[in-house]
């Protein structure tokens, strides 16, 4: 009897002081007091980015005198959609993989500096995206946490190849990611605004173009270029 009066006691400790803890958590105005104590959990994603170009001209001229230049203009807003896995790693670290899907267009201005030859070239991409980034958040104030992203993603892109393009594009690309973003407690769930900014680090320039064989002067735009690289900036809305 003594045994079971003292464990009756002891849940009963433990009950009061989970409501007291409940309570306060309350009193103070905290929703979701204990989400960030999980050892992983899910969410998704939904935004908007652009895509950039950054070219590197090599200078070349054609032998009757061309000489293209290539430039991106304005910028396109696409559609992004992602899942989400967070591994807490300690009080300020998580591990975040958000492998998704970003739909977007560019286009590019080509036109020649001696002629004034103008020439336009629209390029649809459908990326699938693997990224792999390391959050670091700040102490939690009430019910908002803002916090740093940082890693890198490698992307695919799946869209159709359409032969005799003026450029054309290889399927893979890796960049290095950078952002900022808060987490803002909701009573049923965390929503989460982020800005990132994406730097690609390889060439995403096809220079072999076996299409042109035919056709030398199509080589013209391609040999302009000693390399092309991409660019993002990604607007996200997590719900986690």
């Amino acid at each position: 009897m003594g045994r079971s009066m003292l464990k009756i006691l002891c849940v009963a400790l433990a009950a009061a002081v989970a409501l007291q803890v409940a309570a306060r958590s309350n009193a103070l105005g905290l929703n979701r007091a204990y989400a960030d104590q999980r050892s992983w959990h899910l969410g998704f994603s939904v935004g908007l980015h652009t895509q950039d170009f950054v070219f590197t001209h090599n200078g070349y001229v054609t032998a009757d005198g061309q000489s293209w230049f290539m430039e991106q203009p304005s910028f396109s807003p696409g559609f992004c959609v992602t899942g989400l896995v967070n591994l807490r790693l300690n009080t300020y670290f998580s591990l975040r993989f958000t492998p998704g899907m970003y739909f977007g267009n560019r286009t590019v201005i080509m036109h020649d500096v001696n002629s004034g030859s103008r020439e336009e070239q629209d390029i649809k991409s459908n990326l699938v995206v693997v990224p792999v980034d390391v959050k670091f958040s700040a102490l939690r104030y009430r019910n908002a946490r803002p916090y740093l992203v940082a890693g890198a993603m490698a992307t695919f892109d799946v869209s159709r190849r359409r032969s005799r393009e003026p450029l054309q594009l290889n399927t893979a690309d890796f960049l290095l990611t950078a952002g900022f973003g808060c987490d803002f407690y909701l009573p049923f769930f965390k929503l989460c605004p982020e800005i990132k900014f994406c730097f690609g680090l390889t060439d995403v320039l096809s220079h072999d173009r076996p299409d042109f064989q035919d056709d030398p002067d199509g080589y013209k735009f391609t040999h302009s270029l000693k390399k092309l690289t991409s660019q993002m900036v990604v607007l996200s809305f997590y719900f986690e």
